[in-house]
């Protein structure tokens, strides 16, 4: 397919932002790039799309070229289009995000990557492009979605939680994916209030705290 425009056009890419909890921290998955501009710098996985293919695909091919990561559902974040983002030319990114386990992920940098690694959202280095907004955006959106106004969006934080919780394990997540306390009553009642949880009649044990109650997430 050939393709004629009478006006210049930009460049679109797909920028992904990867997010996990490791160790009670929040943390994004950064790659290190291979090739100019930004040789050497972290950046958030991505590259260019083709012009044959759909939006969510390519940013599906280059997560998985740059990191070794596939499979993952991905949420569009936003565009972004400042015209001196990109030293190359002018360059159009979709924004895309994901929050994944990360212990069952293997990660493997390849073509424009020379490493991928996971970082805590606190001790990031400094990034490659507008990749710093992208990531702030990205990160708003996260703890969007464990506020109290409740969406199915906020099922993604029940993934990190083993199959029998307890409470506290529960708000633990919910405070790392918010990045904020939260209150222990009014997130007991809360969490109670609007989602189906089922008392498994189990206790903790072996621990050093007291036995604490065991809930799971109805199907």
């Amino acid at each position: 397919m050939s393709y004629t425009y009478d006006y210049p056009h930009p460049a679109v890419t797909a920028d992904i932002c990867i997010f996990s909890i490791r160790e009670g921290r929040l943390h994004v998955l950064l790659i290190q790039r291979l090739i100019a501009p930004y040789q050497g710098s972290w950046a958030i996985p991505g590259g260019f799309i083709k012009m044959d293919e759909d939006l969510v695909t390519g940013a599906a091919r280059e997560l998985e070229e740059e990191t070794g990561v596939s499979g993952m559902p991905l949420e569009q974040l936003g565009a972004y289009g400042r015209p001196d983002r990109d030293p190359r030319e002018r360059v159009i990114t979709v924004a895309f995000m994901a929050l994944v386990p990360s212990d069952t992920m293997i990660l493997a940098a390849s073509t424009d990557a020379s490493d991928a690694r996971w970082f805590d959202m606190d001790d990031l280095p400094a990034l490659a492009f507008d990749h710093d907004t992208i990531l702030a955006d990205a990160r708003a959106r996260l703890a969007d979605k464990v506020t109290n106004r409740v969406t199915e969006t906020a099922l993604a934080a029940f993934q990190f939680l083993p199959q029998k919780f307890t409470l506290a394990q529960a708000q633990a997540v919910f405070e790392t994916l918010k990045g904020e306390p939260l209150d222990k009553r009014n997130f007991r009642k809360w969490i109670a209030a609007n989602w189906d949880l089922e008392d498994l009649k189990e206790k903790t044990s072996g621990g050093r705290h007291r036995p604490a109650a065991l809930y799971a997430l109805k199907a």
